[in-house]
């Protein structure tokens, strides 16, 4: 599934200064090879809440917060209805992302997402779902909770910049890479979590590669 994120604020950042976020995403099938995928596109509304720890969210395991999400039928209107209301789409980002489920045959996997997200900065495995099962399944492949990664892509795409002494803008593919196939790295992956899901029933927290 191909994603493309805005992310809306006031010009003075008024929901970044209270770690909220307001974004709208476009879904559409991604692409074999030249061939459009089938499937409609659609748009989702996110509003994502501060869990309420100030900075000392820096110092947890996992990143908590409330999180409302609905399906919106037309994205255009609903964006100059953010406009209308002073805000604007200050920052872009797009990506590759594939989900998966374990076998609800094993309790602790119940409510875990396995989100596969291939990026213009890089391939990520992403965990979502209860603590205990995130744990337990980064510890399943060998990782250590010290290699958790808790900023989001705003903050990783601007980190990225700045080892490149580059300008961040927005996160972007190239137009050659839009709509386009997964890469090699990421078909590797897919094959390498349905191997753990098939014959092992493991997998993952957030990592990049």
């Amino acid at each position: 599934m191909h994603e493309h994120n805005t992310i809306f604020d006031t010009p003075e950042f008024d929901l970044a200064k209270q770690e909220h976020l307001l974004r709208i995403r476009i879904e559409s099938p991604a692409r074999s090879g030249s061939k459009p995928g089938g499937g409609a596109t659609r748009a989702l509304v996110t509003f994502k809440a501060s869990n309420g720890r100030g900075r000392n969210h820096r110092k947890a395991r996992h990143k908590v917060r409330e999180e409302i999400e609905l399906e919106a039928s037309d994205h255009r209107a609903l964006a100059k209805i953010f406009e209308g209301l002073g805000m604007r789409g200050w920052f872009q980002y797009e990506k590759f992302r594939t989900t998966f489920r374990l076998p609800h045959s094993q309790a602790w996997t119940k409510g875990l997402l396995i989100e596969l997200d291939d990026t213009p900065i890089g391939v990520f495995l992403e965990l979502e779902g209860p603590a205990s099962a995130i744990d337990r399944a980064a510890k399943a492949l060998g990782f250590l909770r010290s290699d958790y990664i808790l900023a989001n892509y705003m903050v990783l795409y601007r980190e990225y910049c700045q080892r490149r002494g580059e300008q961040s803008t927005d996160m972007l593919f190239a137009k050659k890479k839009q709509g386009a196939r997964p890469s090699k790295l990421q078909e590797f992956f897919v094959n390498l979590i349905l191997f753990l899901t098939l014959h092992c029933g493991r997998l993952y927290h957030m990592h990049t590669v």
